[in-house]
């Protein structure tokens, strides 16, 4: 066998090397599951001069639904990030039936992260929250129409101190 067939196979072979896919750093598989950690809420707990001004109108199949109860505020942290996109699946917006949303495992379930989630009153079809950090939030609001409960999720970023108008 002479040296160029043997030259061309390992070139052939490297060519096939180089396009096949690499695992990502970690390897294989779901990425780790983030961790509840106090301090990644701290930025939440500070007074701030932004505010969220909420609207609830939200209509699927010619129904309006309203809000029952109260609407809450997360703050966004790696945690709570990929809680909701288990939740929801979606970080940025989703409007999922309660008993979906009940039904779905997150990771660390047991944390408790209940001391830094904000709650307004709904009242009318709005609700706002005041005194913000800037930052990323998640708002929660429960909405019903004849028996049928729906949670609309939907993700808001506060900046420069302004209030952010958001409809549900």
């Amino acid at each position: 066998m002479s040296v160029r067939p043997i030259f061309l196979i390992s070139a052939l072979a490297a060519a096939a090397a180089a396009c096949a896919p690499t695992p990502p750093v970690g390897g294989y598989g779901a990425p780790a599951a983030a961790v509840f950690k106090a301090e990644d809420f701290a930025w939440s707990q500070r007074a701030g001069p932004a505010a969220i001004d909420g609207r609830v109108d939200y209509r699927r199949d010619g129904r309006a639904y309203a809000c029952t109860g109260s609407a809450g505020l997360t703050p966004d942290t790696p945690y709570t990030r990929q809680r909701f996109a288990a939740l929801y699946g979606s970080t940025d917006r989703a409007a999922v039936p309660e008993a979906v949303v009940r039904a779905r495992n997150v990771p660390d379930p047991n944390a408790d992260y209940r001391a830094y989630v904000r709650s307004e009153r709904c009242e009318n079809g709005r609700f706002r929250f005041s005194d913000l950090p800037d930052g990323g939030w998640f708002v929660i609001v429960p909405v019903s129409t004849d028996g049928d409960r729906v949670v609309l999720m939907r993700f808001v970023q506060t900046r420069g101190g302004r209030v952010t108008n958001v409809v549900m």
